[in-house]
């Protein structure tokens, strides 16, 4: 669900940028910068709160947030007030993913796990094709730029009527969380007790090669990912002239497909490595798709067939899939229980940061004021990814190094 509601706005950025007479930088601050602007702000403190309190309640509260923050969107009238729905958005997703991957940490065994973030990443893929193919179907019955009237909210466009219609559902999700058992912390008393800020910072600055290598490969990565995701509608739109509702269920159908059973390969095969021994199995998967990625992500926007560039922005979202598993477990295996959701909100505030904002704002800015031209949007997606791709590898790798470094440290 997070994802459904963070995926709807890069579909219809067209029509919301003709509706509300905007450039693309302005749009790419629609999706990046004003997602993590309040997402920087609470996710620290959220995520000590997961270090020592329920998390299972932290993520039900986060998904009514911004849920009731996405139909929000559905309501606004303005570039203003659409931006300020959006900063809801992210402040109710601040707190999904530093409860959540502590939570996962402490229902599976360190061989296990994985397996288990392959599948939790999954939801990406499966909320973000859900977006676009949901998206799709209610454009061909109510296109984006058409007026209809919803009960209590009065006259909206097509395109509102998309954020109102997936801002429901995570309502109900949000009460649905009562069903998880909150799992009991692994490790002993000592492992499990909230550690000071001092530690912490102790204990990360003694790995920060590591921390700071995986970290910025994984940002770097994202960079791409959200770059790409939040102009891939726009592209086929401006490059082949395909519609809106074209766009969801192409998309949407190869989203689904290849970023699922890449996250679930990516963690099998990182589980595989790690029962067998393999020194760092996790991040020897990782590098494995962090390489594919370099070819595939600077090629697609400049093949001149719409369906070879369907195909590898599928083979895009297989490697990108496949990379989250190992490299979010190996996070884990680093860190102290005591420390993980602190860990992770430091995890995601970088990746946001540096992937969520200056991803799409770098191909908007590319466009805007390189190329002077919205129809060179191909040209820029192509330079982007030529630059980032090769730099998310190459700190990865020296973040293995780091990894290697710590091993002298022991627990602390």
């Amino acid at each position: 669900m997070a994802f459904v509601d963070r995926q709807a706005l890069a579909l219809l950025v067209q029509p919301i940028k003709r509706d509300l007479h905007v450039s693309d930088t302005a749009m790419s601050m629609l999706y990046g910068l004003s997602f993590t602007l309040f997402y920087v702000l609470v996710g620290i403190p959220i995520a000590r709160l997961a270090d020592r309190s329920n998390r299972r309640t932290i993520i039900a509260a986060s998904v009514f947030v911004w849920s009731i923050a996405t139909a929000t969107c559905g309501m606004a009238r303005s570039y203003g007030a659409l931006f300020a729905a959006r900063v809801g958005v992210g402040a109710g997703e601040a707190g999904l993913s530093p409860a959540a991957y502590s939570l996962l940490a402490d229902y599976f065994p360190r061989e296990k796990l994985p397996t288990a973030m392959g599948v939790y990443v999954m939801g990406t893929y499966v909320g973000g094709a859900l977006a676009l193919i949901i998206g799709g179907l209610l454009s061909t019955v109510v296109p984006p730029s058409a007026m209809v009237v919803v009960p209590l909210v009065g006259a909206v466009k097509g395109w509102q009527l998309v954020f109102l219609a997936l801002g429901v559902p995570g309502v109900l999700l949000a009460a649905a969380m009562r069903l998880i058992k909150e799992p009991a912390r692994r490790g002993s008393p000592l492992e499990t007790r909230v550690a000071p800020l001092s530690a912490f910072f102790a204990h990360v600055g003694l790995r920060k090669r590591a921390y700071l290598g995986i970290g910025l490969g994984f940002a770097l990565m994202i960079f791409v990912g959200n770059g790409t995701g939040a102009w891939i509608p726009a592209f086929f739109e401006r490059r082949f002239g395909w519609s809106t509702a074209d766009i969801g269920h192409r998309y949407g159908l190869i989203v689904f497909f290849c970023g699922t059973a890449g996250a679930l390969a990516g963690g099998v095969a990182a589980s595989w490595l790690q029962r067998r021994s393999v020194k760092h199995g996790n991040l020897v998967a990782a590098i494995f798709g962090f390489s594919a990625l370099i070819p595939v992500t600077i090629a697609f926007p400049l093949v001149g067939n719409p369906y070879v560039a369907l195909a590898l922005i599928g083979a895009m979202n297989f490697f990108a899939g496949f990379n989250f598993g190992g490299g979010l477990a190996s996070l884990q295996d680093l860190t102290p229980n005591r420390m993980r959701a602190l860990l992770s909100a430091g995890y995601m505030l970088t990746v946001n940061l540096i992937g969520g904002v200056l991803g799409p704002m770098a191909v908007a800015l590319i466009t805007d004021h390189v190329f002077h031209d919205p129809a060179k949007l191909h040209l820029a997606i192509a330079m982007s990814c030529a630059v980032a791709s090769p730099l998310a590898l190459i700190c990865l790798l020296i973040g293995v190094r780091g990894v290697r470094a710590t091993e002298t440290l022991g627990d602390a």
